[in-house]
């Protein structure tokens, strides 16, 4: 059994439900980190496939793995939360066992923290994507994700990095334990898009933050479509994705912090709401265009004078909410 070489530093909390075909990619980039002491709390929410014997067999060679099961599912916001629960080192920070993380990420993102002092550090991503041999390439990074990453800054705030917000992904991120304590962040409960809300609660109630332009993290889209953004055509999901983007938006205004405030509902405009909308236009159920159009509408009302700065094509999506 391979023991941890020092006091570790780290735990990363890494939840799973049925993803036997991803868990054991997702293990082993944890074992090929550079850095060495972290400790991994694995979630097994349920599973009925594989999942928990992948899980038992990285506990049982590797004593940094710890495995946690629960009796019935209760979906990622409550795993997450589980392995909040369970966690004793000075950092923390997550990764979905469908996902890969890349060998520098701890290291790079706790070695900024030590560096700075920041309460978080985030680093970019970039899709995992299925190819034509049957497996897996990583995609490039996004504009929006290099917008909020790069270039690389040191103790940043929300107001003065507002395009920030577009990074809303809980994996992306390494944090001081005692931050998460100190504003009392959780994930909500039985919703999906559960990382959009605490995200934008971390940027409002940091004090200071890191971003890093490295690539930390690889995001799959499954194969079989089972992701919840290749579900967005179904209503329940539109409704948990428009009511996140909603609640995240809420903690910026309300927090006074205007110019993220507007960068996020700029992002939403060009990004979000025209990737819905090319589903509404051709969906079955016109109850899901009404709810995106009332969603658009709002979010346009609040734009202010951000409307002023939204290219053409989300002009002619506001235009197209109108009519729905």
């Amino acid at each position: 059994m391979t023991a941890p070489a020092a006091r570790p530093a780290i735990t990363v909390i890494v939840p799973g439900h049925n993803v036997a075909p991803y868990a054991a990619e997702a293990l082993d980039s944890l074992r090929r980190q550079t850095l060495q002491n972290w400790i991994a709390v694995l979630i097994d929410d349920e599973s009925t496939d594989g999942t928990a014997g992948i899980f038992d067999e990285a506990a049982n060679a590797d004593s940094r793995f710890r495995v946690v099961r629960h009796a019935e599912r209760t979906g990622l916001g409550a795993a997450r939360n589980t392995g909040l629960d369970r966690v004793d080192t000075p950092f923390l920070g997550f990764l979905d066992a469908d996902d890969v993380l890349t060998p520098t990420a701890l290291a790079r993102l706790v070695g900024v923290l030590d560096e700075t002092g920041s309460d978080f550090a985030a680093g970019a991503y970039v899709r995992l994507r299925p190819d034509d041999s049957g497996g897996y390439s990583p995609g490039t990074v996004q504009p929006w994700v290099a917008a909020a990453t790069a270039p690389e800054r040191r103790a940043t705030t929300i107001d003065a990095h507002p395009d920030a917000t577009a990074n809303i992904v809980a994996w992306s991120k390494v944090s001081r334990t005692e931050f998460w304590h100190r504003v009392h962040l959780r994930f909500p409960e039985g919703k999906l898009y559960e990382d959009q809300v605490v995200a934008q609660q971390m940027y409002a109630r940091a004090r200071r933050f890191d971003t890093i332009p490295d690539v930390v993290a690889q995001w799959r889209i499954r194969a079989d479509g089972s992701s919840i953004t290749q579900r967005e055509a179904q209503l329940d999901v539109l409704h948990d994705c428009l009511e996140a983007m909603d609640a995240g938006l809420h903690v910026l205004e309300s927090a006074g912090h205007r110019l993220a405030a507007q960068a996020r509902i700029g992002q939403m405009l060009r990004m979000d709401i025209p990737r819905l909308a090319d589903i509404a236009r051709r969906h079955p159920d016109a109850a899901y265009r009404r709810a995106l159009g009332a969603f658009t509408r709002e979010i346009w009302a609040r734009a202010g004078t951000a409307q002023d700065s939204l290219d053409e094509a989300s002009a002619t999506i506001v235009a197209a909410a109108r009519l729905w």
